[in-house]
């Protein structure tokens, strides 16, 4: 069987990983057994994926990440480079707690800008936008904009990325895609 991704020659994948087709894999990179990552995903230099990790399509890994078991990565998702991944809350070098690791999840088409780290057991909703540098220490609402440290809701974003300006009647309209949104109860519905 023809492998059907691109694994730059300083790449390690591990026998038993799982890859979809046209993913991209970049130099010193490393995917462990028992992982599966999606078709046409970009992962940049110096990526690891540990075992058990699943990523769904189109999602780019920028350099310098590593995607620790617990954390499930939803399709299109945008991860910066350096971004930092957790899986215990409380680790000891000499206390070893791999049954003890927390599901973090990624939902769909969200962003997570450079430097962020992300705190496990804390989920990130569908297009969250995680502004570069920000500590996510609970769960992010999907469409949320969240920056600092640690992360604090600061707006709402479209599916394209773009802030939304609701106006009296809880409307908005992405300026890119022209889609319209409404702010229901704290959440973000986009209409039809």
């Amino acid at each position: 069987m023809a492998i059907e991704y691109f694994a730059h020659e300083t790449a390690i994948i591990d026998k038993g990983a799982i890859i979809g087709k046209g993913t991209k894999i970049w130099h010193f990179s490393h995917v462990m057994s028992d992982t599966v990552i999606g078709q046409n995903c970009t992962l940049g230099q110096n990526v690891m994926v540990a075992n058990g990790v699943t990523i769904g399509n189109g999602v780019k890994i920028q350099n310098n990440v590593s995607v620790y078991n617990g954390v499930e990565i939803e399709d299109h998702v945008f991860i910066g480079p350096s971004v930092v991944f957790t899986n215990v809350k409380n680790p000891r070098s000499f206390i070893d707690r791999k049954a003890q690791f927390l599901l973090t999840k990624i939902g769909k088409g969200a962003t997570i800008g450079a430097n962020a780290t992300v705190i496990c057991g804390n989920s990130i909703g569908a297009f969250a936008m995680i502004g570069a540098g920000t500590v996510v220490t609970k769960n992010v609402k999907a469409h949320a904009i969240v920056t600092g440290i640690p992360a604090k809701q600061i707006g709402w974003a479209s599916e394209y990325g773009h802030r939304l300006v609701f106006d009296e009647n809880n409307m908005a309209i992405c300026p890119e895609s022209h889609e319209q949104y409404k702010l229901v109860d704290l959440q973000v519905l986009k209409l039809t």
